[in-house]
């Protein structure tokens, strides 16, 4: 666990050994490690700190957000990520296309005050990475244009209003990337070691909508987002959920400098065209140390070594994160394996 090895890596300098984050929301997993129940009111901070200590983490995940209070909210119900989770019914504030296609956002929520935005940004970051002086600690955004739309529509209605009338659903994007843009610039005025740009453009299959429709709608408007911090030299580090292969080149050419993805993205092929240029995070696979045997997680942990030790920017990380139900030996074996598997 390292600063300096986190930050070599960011910038593309091979470190000794390949460095390693995770994403995980299992407690027993956390109390096993560190002895401390996460649970416990006011012992939650340090228990996440001792874990990532101990599990010689080298970056931590994380993005920010102004409050958008006026903000609508589709609930979509959820995936249980805890054993006591309460399911909530869905819910969605909008009931057919023509009130998304009516929707503008900057009237509906407001624009952030960019200056109120980068003192959030900055002191959120510095508080984090003052706690955490160990691990390199970006700043991040979560919803930036398509995600947007999910939040606040839901997926049906997003998908059938955008196709529905392009045109018009293209003006609500507009909508969203201004309320996305003072929080780009302002995030490009602090001494950022990276920036996470969070934004679910696809499903496990891939593509929800023709591929041209990406590259009218979305990317341009990555392109656009990303030049205060391409001029400031913060490095980019795009992240989605779901399998995006066909869009590496895109979201590379609109001026990502990394790719944070779940293992449904082709490992071998990004690594193949950008992984002497970009920084690679992830692709381990949760479900095999959900379900897989000792020989399963291994044969895991060796393809992904295997493919990331040539790389300078690579790191470790379970991509679809480790939930509650993953096995504490299975994942304790995968720690083992990631330590055993990734010197250069």
């Amino acid at each position: 666990m390292s600063y300096e090895r986190g930050i070599q890596a960011m910038r593309l300098q091979m470190p000794d050994t390949i460095p390693h984050t995770e994403y995980v929301s299992n407690p027993t997993l956390v109390r096993h490690v560190t002895g401390i129940d996460p649970s416990i009111p006011g012992r939650e901070g340090e228990a996440w700190k001792q874990f990532m200590i101990r599990l010689n983490y080298d970056l931590v995940w994380r993005t920010d957000s102004p409050p958008f209070e006026k903000a609508p909210h589709a609930w979509m119900g959820s995936a249980r990520y805890s054993e006591t989770q309460e399911l909530k019914p869905a819910t969605y504030p909008f009931a057919n296309e023509e009130e998304v296609l009516s929707f503008d956002p900057v009237a509906a929520t407001g624009v952030p005050d960019r200056q109120e935005t980068r003192q959030l940004f900055e002191r959120n970051w510095r508080a984090t990475q003052s706690d955490l002086p160990f691990l390199v600690v970006p700043s991040g955004y979560y919803n930036t244009v398509f995600t947007w739309c999910i939040v606040t529509f839901g997926w049906e209605l997003f998908m059938a209003a955008a196709m529905a009338d392009p045109k018009r659903f293209d003006r609500v994007l507009e909508g969203f990337y201004q309320l996305s843009k003072p929080i780009f610039e302002a995030a490009a005025e602090i001494p950022l070691p990276a920036l996470i740009c969070h934004d679910d453009i696809v499903w496990t299959a891939g593509a929800v909508f023709h591929p041209d429709w990406y590259r009218r709608f979305v990317f341009p408007r990555y392109k656009k987002l990303w030049a205060p911090l391409r001029e400031a030299g913060i490095p980019i580090l795009f992240c989605s959920d779901g399998n995006f292969t066909e869009f590496v080149p895109d979201i590379a050419d609109a001026g990502a400098n990394g790719f944070i993805f779940e293992p449904l993205t082709d490992l071998e092929m990004v690594a193949a065209r950008y992984g002497k240029t970009h920084v690679i995070i992830g692709n381990a696979d949760c479900r095999i140390l959900t379900y897989g045997s000792r020989e399963d997680i291994y044969a895991e942990v060796k393809r992904c070594a295997d493919i990331g030790r040539s790389l300078p920017g690579y790191f470790f990380a379970v991509g679809n994160h480790i939930p509650y139900n993953v096995p504490v030996e299975n994942a304790m074996y995968y720690f083992d394996l990631i330590v055993e598997l990734g010197k250069r």
